[in-house]
């Protein structure tokens, strides 16, 4: 929702040299998101390069492929089996269970979701789910 309220003219935006843009961030996401689940084994859809993700610059095509990864994620999670969670997997080469493989996917997430929280305020765009709240809280306010 984050991503369909910021303009596409602020997606190329970065807040100094070097750092990755508004669509850059929104891409490496989408890339967690399929890069994640395929240490677990599953398969990364054919038309997605996640290595080639940050690229992708245009609005539209960037809320798909975001949309098309978090579908992808959500799959992973409901079809990984509880009982194959503790099983042995390599994350980044160390020893680890596809538990950790999914908790390490969420805190990305997490962590660049305040990342673009961060990024939409700096441009002075409030958060839907923000501004909706504010909205329910002014119009609960009693009249004077």
């Amino acid at each position: 929702r984050l991503a369909e309220a910021v303009p596409a003219d602020k997606y190329s935006w970065r807040p100094e040299e070097g750092v990755r843009s508004v669509s850059e961030v929104y891409m490496h996401i989408a890339a967690g998101n399929f890069g994640y689940p395929s240490l677990l084994g599953f398969a990364v859809p054919a038309d997605v390069n996640p290595r080639g993700l940050e690229k992708i610059t245009d609005k539209a095509k960037v809320v798909e492929i975001l949309k098309q990864s978090f579908a992808e994620a959500r799959s992973a999670i409901e079809k990984t089996a509880d009982a194959d969670l503790q099983k042995p997997i390599k994350l980044f080469g160390r020893d680890s269970t596809r538990e950790a493989v999914l908790l390490q996917m969420v805190t990305h997430l997490h962590e660049h979701l305040g990342q673009s929280i961060a990024y939409a305020r700096m441009n002075r765009i409030v958060p839907p789910w923000t501004a909706e709240r504010q909205a329910r809280q002014a119009q609960q306010k009693p009249k004077q």
